[in-house]
């Protein structure tokens, strides 16, 4: 055996197996704790399949009840169950609200994938009188338009430009839309 002060003690025989193995064990733990670091967090994140539809409290017959609130675009959908089906009407939100999004009504957008929308939400509203029957209102949204950046990344507004961008500003701006599909199901 080697006493020299200098010089490390080197295991022998039986003691540098052992010395090997727990290298060996601890070298796969550390690997083992990194994989389920890395792969734990991409389970944990929600799958975009599309939205899953909410069902609201049901409503009685004549009652206003919110629907949706859109910030964005300041506003929020109200709706209704009237003896003609279901109403929805969109309801400014006041104060100093500065809209992010315009909102646009259906009919006149048209919303749909194929035209560039993003189904947004689904909100199931059942009737109170009447358990099988429910209206459908689903919000669409269409992104805006980007900014373009210059050859070194930047996003540069020049006087002329941003005049021509505030005149073009509203239709750049991200946009919503809702569509009501009529109550469906039978009472009884």
């Amino acid at each position: 055996m080697n006493r020299h002060p200098l010089r490390p003690h080197r295991a022998t025989g039986v003691q540098a197996v052992r010395s090997h193995a727990a290298y060996r064990q601890s070298l796969l733990l550390v690997l083992l704790a990194t994989a389920l670091a890395l792969v734990m967090p991409l389970r944990a994140q929600p799958q975009a399949e599309g939205p899953t539809p909410r069902v609201g409290a049901p409503q009685a017959p004549g009652a206003l009840h919110t629907v949706r609130q859109i910030p964005e675009a300041c506003v929020r959908l109200e709706g209704r169950y009237a003896a003609a089906g279901y109403d929805l009407q969109v309801v400014p939100v006041g104060g100093a609200c500065q809209p992010r999004a315009r909102f646009v009504d259906a009919a006149r957008a048209q919303p749909s994938a194929t035209a560039g929308w993003t189904l947004n939400d689904v909100v199931r509203i059942p009737e109170a009188a009447c358990a099988g029957r429910e209206a459908v209102v689903q919000v669409w949204r269409k992104a805006g338009g980007t900014v373009a950046r210059d050859g070194q990344g930047q996003t540069r507004v020049y006087l002329e430009e941003g005049r021509q961008q505030a005149a073009s500003a509203a239709a750049s701006l991200p946009q919503f839309s809702a569509v009501v599909q009529a109550p469906s199901g039978a009472c009884g």
